[in-house]
């Protein structure tokens, strides 16, 4: 079954992926080539990498796991785009020991600033590896989101405790090491020298509705991607969202 298939992997992915869709096809138009180069760091076994390639880009997915770079490196073959997906194993600290500067059309960083031990550095390197004109595609995860789902599951204490945590964690056993708010995620781009060209919340109510509901109602994952798609663009909803996407664009 496709990626769009699955209800899951669409209310995870589909207002990201529509949105870095739309930066590929103006960033196509610009070079001037139907096929641009994209990097995807911490790409893991091919989420964003695969259906970029079945639009005919090549991707190079960095990744420090082994196992998620065998499993792209199948998910790849089995889509027919084995040819236009290459794994290298790294991670954005690093990013220049297994890729070139300034080779690509479009970056994505998606679920690793949570991660590394310095955000700044990790976009700062996200950006060096664009072209002068390229496009950064950044995911992280939402401070509000974490602190509205522990308050719903009445760890009040716990949702406090984020509110203060200057990682945004709720506690020791928050498996997140640092989460985000929309203004400082904004700041990492625009400070790594791009232009903020959109903000976006992701999955604003889709971690937070029943999973028998989504399921079993009919037409309910229709009803809560429209849903999703509606809220995406307003400010009001980003600091509930479980995770924010933010798009750069390096001007020449």
């Amino acid at each position: 079954m496709s990626d769009q298939l699955r209800p899951r992997a669409s209310l995870r992915t589909a207002v990201v992926w529509e949105v870095l869709k739309d930066a590929l096809d103006r960033q196509v138009k610009a070079a001037g080539r139907d096929a641009l180069d994209v990097l995807d760091t911490g790409g893991g076994t091919g989420n964003f990498a695969v259906p970029a390639a079945r639009l005919g880009h090549r991707v190079t997915v960095v990744d420090p796991s082994p196992n998620a770079l065998f499993a792209l490196e199948r998910r790849a073959a089995e889509a027919g785009v084995a040819d236009r997906v290459r794994g290298v194993q790294g991670d954005i600290l690093g990013l220049f020991d297994v890729v070139e500067r300034d080779g690509f059309d479009a970056v994505l960083c998606h679920g690793v600033l949570e991660y590394v031990d310095e955000p700044a550095e990790g976009v700062r390197n996200a950006v060096a590896a664009l072209h002068p004109s390229g496009a950064l595609s950044l995911l992280a995860a939402g401070l509000g989101g974490a602190v509205l789902a522990r308050a719903l599951a009445g760890h009040f204490t716990e949702a406090r405790h984020a509110l203060t945590d200057p990682a945004g964690r709720w506690g020791e056993g928050d498996p997140v090491p640092r989460r985000f708010t929309a203004e400082q995620l904004s700041e990492l781009v625009s400070g790594a020298g791009l232009e903020v060209g959109a903000v976006h919340g992701v999955r604003v109510f889709a971690d937070l509705v029943p999973g028998v509901l989504v399921d079993t109602e009919p037409g309910a994952v229709d009803a809560l991607l429209k849903l999703e798609a509606a809220v995406a663009e307003l400010p009001a909803f980003h600091s509930v969202a479980t995770q924010l996407h933010v798009l750069g664009e390096k001007r020449p």
